[in-house]
This record gives C-alpha cells, structure tokens and sequence, in this order.
C-alpha cells in the first residue's frame, strides 16, 4: 500500500512539469511560429524570432592502414548523401644492405605521403570511387655504396678494379652514392576503387576498407655518383682519381651514365605507383552547426 502511495505522490508531482512542456511545445511549432487564442476563441498565430543554431548530427571515420605506400592512417566525413571527404597520411622506413655488379650497397627505403580524396559511393555503401591528389611526397630511396680494394665492379659490361688504399699517392677504394625518387610531378593525381565506407550511415560502427588504384607520381628520377680511385687491371698498374680527367675515369664515369640511364628505363613503370590497400575504421557522431 505505501509503495502504490508513493507512486500516486510522484505522479502528481510530475504532472505540472509535464503540462508546462506540452503547452511550450503546442505554443511554438517547428517553423517558429507561436500559437494562441483570441478574443473570439479562434486559432491565431505570429512568427517568433528563433534563436540560436539548429544542431545537425554528422559522422567521422578514423582508420588504420598498409599499402605500398607504407602504414596508413585515415580519417574522413560525410559531406553529402554519396559522398565522403577523405585525409590519409602514409610513413614506412627500412635498411636494407646487398650486393650488386661487385658494389656493396647500404639502403635506406623512406615512405612518407599525403593524399586527399574524395569518396562517391553510387550505391550510398559498398562500392566506391575516389579520385584525390597525393599532395606531399617523399618516397625515396638512398643508397651508399663501396668496392673493396682489389675487386671488381662492372658498369655498362664494362669490368674494372676498386684500388687499395694507399696514403704515398692517395689512392681510396671506389665508392659511391645514389639516389631514388619517386615524385617528380607535384602534387600528384590519384584514382582508387574499392569497397567499405568509413563513415557508415547506420548500422556497426566498424568497418573494413579495401582499395586498390595508382598514383601518378611522373617518372622517377634516379642520380648517382662515384669516387675514389679505379683501375683498369687488378694488379694496378694502370690507376687513377674518378674525379680526374684521366682516360680510366673518363670511361668509368661515361659507364656509370650509361648504366643509370638503363636502371631509369628499368624503372619506369613505377611512374604509375600502385596503391592497394586494407585497414580497420571506427566511426562516431559529432555535432555541429548550421
């Protein structure tokens, strides 16, 4: 019996509260207009001045990705009812050492992008298309190298010999450095298809990205240089400075341009740098104004 009391006594106590918030939503309507009663008992209504910003609910997505362009790391929005705007960001660093044509190479592999893209989806989920700009690049590729004294090296077929050091005449086994780049056109258009959205509409909030595409980054630019001293023989009877204009160093520099040139002809497909790609999003409401 005292719990039934009880209820009654909150009953009663909300009921003002709730008379009042009806009679405030039946006054004032969604287009600002305010409703009362004249003199006649008739309806009447006059528009109310609305203040304030009218909230509007939309999405944003975060991911994590990998691709060729190293680990990813997404975010995007939803700007219409088939379309997200999307900022990813890709990093990726490795050293790696080998030998090639009797040249000992330490590298070092940088990946760092930044890419803006804009997702349609012609279906509002699923499938997708986004063209976008890589707007920063910095993928490279560096490389020093050395030839121990006494062995050899070949440049354009061409065999020669990495003198000894010798601090009578200054003579410095070969060495040499090199460079690769994978951005000579700034910023850079980019095209991926794909399926997922980031930025769902309803439903599980996580979702799982896939794209695959190119980034027409321009052809590479590949530059190396090589020092020291080289010799025509083993024995080393005929040596001389790769910075001379000695006969020898005129030829292993002249091999060393031709070669380059071949490993740039190699190279050229990747001035279409692909891009494949899967991750992991997570997407939450944010509020604004309007």
């Amino acid at each position: 019996m005292k719990r039934i009391t009880y209820c009654l006594m909150l009953a009663l106590a909300a009921a003002p509260s709730a008379a009042i918030g009806q009679f405030l939503s039946n006054s004032i309507d969604g287009t600002g207009l305010e409703t009362g009663f004249g003199s006649d008992g008739g309806g009447s209504t006059r528009p109310v001045p609305v203040t304030g910003a009218v909230p509007r609910v939309s999405r944003v997505g975060i991911g994590v990705g990998v691709s060729p362009l190293g680990i990813g790391v997404e975010a995007a929005t939803n700007v219409a009812g088939h379309f997200n705007v999307r900022a990813s960001g890709s990093f990726f660093n490795y050293n790696t050492s080998f030998t090639t044509s009797g040249f000992t190479a330490n590298a070092k592999l940088n990946l760092s992008s930044a890419r803006v893209s804009l997702d349609y989806y012609p279906f509002n989920h699923g499938f997708r298309l986004s063209p976008g700009l890589m707007v920063m690049n910095n993928n490279r590729l560096t490389a020093t190298d050395t030839v121990a004294g006494g062995t050899s090296f070949t440049l354009n077929g061409d065999t020669f010999y990495s003198a000894n050091a010798n601090s009578a005449t200054g003579a410095a086994p070969a060495n040499g450095n090199a460079r690769l780049g994978l951005n000579s056109t700034k910023p850079a258009f980019t095209m991926t298809t794909g399926w997922g959205n980031m930025v769902p509409r309803k439903g599980w909030p996580v979702s799982f990205p896939f794209e695959f595409g190119a980034a027409f980054v321009g052809a590479p630019s590949l530059n190396a240089t090589l020092g020291g001293w080289a010799c025509y023989d083993q024995a080393q009877t005929q040596c001389t400075d790769l910075s001379s204009n000695s006969p020898i160093a005129l030829q292993v520099q002249g091999d060393l341009k031709a070669q380059v040139s071949k490993w740039t002809s190699d190279l050229n497909a990747l001035r279409t740098y692909p891009i494949v790609s899967v991750g992991v999003a997570y997407s939450f409401k944010v509020r604004g104004v309007e």
